[in-house]
C-alpha cells in the first residue's frame, strides 16, 4: 500500500509541475493569438467602402463580435474581389472594430442591418469563416443572420472550421460537410446528424459548400467562382495568386491528414516556448490580403511568435481590395521587436514612405521583406521557409500541415531540426518534479534512523 501511495505522489507532483505549467503556457498562448482590439479607436470618419454595383452579385464575408480566423476571412474576401465580378464586403453584427486571430483588426463595411437595407434581399454568397463561439449571447446575431439568409438562392460557403458555425445553425443536418482535420473527430461527436467527410478538400451539396482546413478554402472558393463565372475565371484567380494546387478544384479528393507524434511540436511550442518572438507586421495602404495572411497565420499561429500590427498613423489602412484595417501600435509607440515583417513583393515601392518613416524612427529593428524577389511564388511559401530559420524545421512543417497546404515538396526548409526550448523545458521541469517528489518521499516515507 505504501508503494502505491509513493508512486501516486510522484505522479501527482510530475503532473502538477510539468502538466500544470504547460497548461498555463498553452492557455496564455491561445489567449494571445485570439486577443481582441482593446485600444482607443481611431477616427472612423474616413472608412472606405467599395462601391456597390447593383448589376453584380454580392458576397458577404462574415465577422463576429469576438474573434474570426484571419485566413478564413482575408483570403476568400480577396479571391472574390480579384474577379471584379462581385460586390464583396466584410459584414458583422455592428460596425465596431472586429479582431482576427493573430491580432489583425478590421472595420466591417456594413452591419447586418445595413446590408439588409441596402440589398433588400439576401446576399448571393455568404462566406462563413471559423468564428469561435466563446460567448453565445455575443455570437447569437451571427447564427440568426445566417439562418435568415439560408434560402436556396444564397450560396453558403464555410471555410475550414467555419463548418462548425454552419453546423451550429442546423442547416447541415442530414448533409455532408468537410472541416479541418484537427477538429473533425470532435465534430463527429458533437454533430452526429452530419456526415463529416475526411478525404475531400471541399464538399458541395446544393447551395452549401464546405471546405476542409484553411488552404482548402482556396479550392472551395475557386470551385464556387468556376461554377458561377467560368473555369477560366477561376484559373485566372489561381494564377494571380500563384496557387500551386488547382488540381483540387477539379478533383477535391485527397489523402486525409491525421494527428501524429510529430504534431507534439505544436503542443510543446504553445505550452513551453515562453520566450515568444515579438514580430511587428507593417500595415500600409495597398497591402495584399493573402500576403498579410501569410504573416499572421504562419508566424502567429505557430505558438512561437506574437504578431503586432504597426502603422505610421492612427487611422484606417486600406488594403489592396478595400478592407479597412486598424493597427494596434504606431511607429512612435512600438514595443521592442525581434523583427519587423513587411509583406508583398512590391512593398518597397508601394510602402516606400511608410518604410522610410520606420527607418527614421530609430527603432533599430531589422526589416524583413518577406516576399522580396518572391513575386512568382505562393505567398505562404516564404513564410514557411523563414519560420524554419527563425524556429525550426518541424515547426514549419506543422505550420504547413495545420494550413492543410499540400505543395510542400518545393519548400526549402533550413534550420534546427526541432525546438530545443520547447522540448528542453518540459524535460527540465520533469527533473525538477522528480527532485521535489523524491524530497517528499524521503521526508514522509523514508526509513527512520535509529
Amino acid at each position: 500500500m505504501k508503494i502505491v501511495l509513493r508512486i501516486t505522489i510522484y505522479l501527482i507532483v510530475f503532473v502538477f509541475i510539468v502538466g500544470g505549467t504547460g497548461a498555463i503556457g498553452f492557455i496564455n498562448t491561445m489567449n494571445s493569438g485570439m486577443s481582441v482590439y482593446d485600444k482607443t479607436a481611431p477616427s472612423l470618419t474616413n472608412v472606405q467602402i467599395p462601391k456597390y454595383d447593383a448589376s453584380k452579385p454580392t458576397v458577404a464575408v462574415l465577422l463576429e463580435n469576438e474573434v474570426t480566423e484571419v485566413f478564413d476571412f482575408l483570403v476568400p474576401y480577396e479571391m472574390f474581389a480579384m474577379t471584379e465580378a462581385y460586390n464583396v464586403y466584410g459584414v458583422a453584427p455592428d460596425r465596431k472594430i472586429k479582431s482576427l486571430t493573430g491580432g489583425l483588426d478590421v472595420i466591417p463595411h456594413y452591419s447586418f442591418d445595413e446590408m439588409d437595407t441596402m440589398l433588400g434581399k439576401s446576399p448571393d454568397i455568404i462566406v462563413i469563416p471559423f468564428m469561435p463561439i466563446l460567448n453565445d449571447k455575443k455570437y447569437a446575431p451571427v447564427r440568426e443572420w445566417i439562418q435568415k439568409h439560408s434560402g436556396n438562392q444564397t450560396i453558403l460557403l464555410s471555410i475550414c472550421n467555419g463548418a462548425e458555425n454552419l453546423a451550429d445553425t442546423g442547416l447541415l443536418n442530414g448533409k455532408s460537410a468537410a472541416t479541418h482535420w484537427g477538429d473533425i473527430n470532435r465534430l463527429i461527436k458533437k454533430y452526429p446528424d452530419i456526415h463529416w467527410v475526411k478525404d475531400q478538400r471541399y464538399v458541395a451539396q446544393g447551395n452549401i459548400v464546405s471546405s476542409a482546413g484553411l488552404t482548402s478554402g482556396i479550392d472551395a472558393t475557386l470551385y464556387v467562382i468556376s461554377q458561377q463565372l467560368s473555369d477560366a475565371a477561376a484559373k485566372k484567380v489561381a494564377e494571380n495568386m500563384n496557387y500551386p494546387s488547382y488540381n483540387y478544384v477539379i478533383n477535391p479528393n485527397m489523402k486525409p491528414f491525421n494527428a501524429g507524434l510529430s504534431d507534439i511540436t505544436y503542443v510543446l511550442n504553445n505550452a513551453y516556448q515562453w520566450n515568444k518572438v515579438k514580430a511587428g507586421v507593417l500595415l500600409y495602404n495597398g497591402a495584399d490580403e493573402l500576403d498579410l495572411s501569410a504573416a499572421f497565420d504562419t508566424y502567429g499561429a505557430s505558438g512561437t511568435t506574437r504578431t503586432l500590427t504597426i502603422s505610421n498613423k492612427n487611422e484606417p489602412i486600406v488594403t489592396k481590395h478595400g478592407l479597412n484595417l486598424v493597427a494596434r501600435y504606431q511607429t512612435q509607440s512600438v514595443p521592442k521587436l525581434a523583427k519587423m515583417i513587411v509583406v508583398g513583393p512590391d512593398a518597397e515601392t508601394i510602402a516606400a514612405e511608410d518604410i522610410k518613416q520606420w527607418n527614421n524612427s530609430d527603432n533599430g529593428t531589422e526589416l524583413l521583406f518577406l516576399h522580396r524577389d518572391m513575386a512568382e511564388r505562393f505567398a505562404m511559401d516564404p513564410a514557411f521557409e523563414d519560420l524554419a530559420k527563425q524556429e525550426d524545421i518541424q515547426t514549419a512543417k506543422f505550420a504547413a500541415k495545420r494550413l492543410e497546404y499540400r505543395a510542400t515538396d518545393h519548400l526549402k526548409l533550413e534550420g534546427k531540426p526541432f525546438s530545443f526550448e520547447a522540448f528542453g523545458l518540459p524535460i527540465l521541469l520533469g527533473i525538477l518534479a522528480l527532485i521535489i517528489a523524491s524530497f517528499i518521499d524521503r521526508r514522509f516515507f523514508g526509513r527512520k534512523q535509529g
